[in-house]
């Protein structure tokens, strides 16, 4: 299992230590809500087990699962995204992942070519951005800007990015700034 499959489950399960609820009884919820529509059942969890974004979003996603579907995961889509001349990227990808679910619970949204990390908000896109380099990018405010932590112009999914090479540079610098990243997403 994938350091990104094990985020997901570790999700899974902190949703149902803080809602006490198993997912078969969080299911019977949303039945008895009447609801057949994932946004509406999403609100309907925030509003009524005062569940985050990212939470309700996944039990809403499982219930729509319809029984003995295989599920896409989170690592399928990796596999892809790190695949032929992006492959010896995996590494870098693998390092910041295991330090982000250090952090707590959130969503991963894959995406074409990278994955989308959110809780209320996103916080965080990370995939490579040629064969050679992995672009993390941060929604954060109030950064300085430095060498490393470029801003970009208004107006983009994220306002700073950093360039990694190597995974000797997932160090506690790029770690911090990923963690207020995280911390003001909600």
């Amino acid at each position: 299992m994938s350091i990104v499959d094990k985020a997901f489950e570790t999700q899974l399960n902190n949703i149902q230590k803080r809602t006490g609820k198993t997912l078969d009884e969080l299911f019977e919820i949303i039945r008895r809500s009447g609801l057949a529509k994932h946004g509406e059942i999403v609100d309907m969890l925030k509003r009524e087990l005062s569940m985050g974004h990212g939470d309700a979003n996944t039990v809403a996603k499982f219930y729509f699962k319809p029984a003995g579907e295989k599920e896409a995961t989170a690592g399928d889509a990796i596999d892809e995204i790190y695949s032929g001349a992006k492959a010896a990227l995996r590494p870098i990808h693998e390092g910041l992942m295991a330090a982000i679910v250090q952090m707590g619970p959130f969503e991963i949204a894959p995406k074409k070519g990278y994955v989308s990390l959110r809780r209320k908000r996103q916080f965080a896109m990370i995939g490579p951005a040629t064969k050679t380099r992995v672009e993390v990018g941060l929604n954060v405010k109030g950064v300085q800007g430095t060498g490393r932590l470029t801003e970009l112009p208004p107006g983009g999914m994220c306002q700073y990015k950093v360039n990694v090479t190597d995974v000797k540079e997932v160090d506690g610098e790029l770690i911090a700034w990923i963690r207020q990243a995280y911390e003001n997403a909600g």
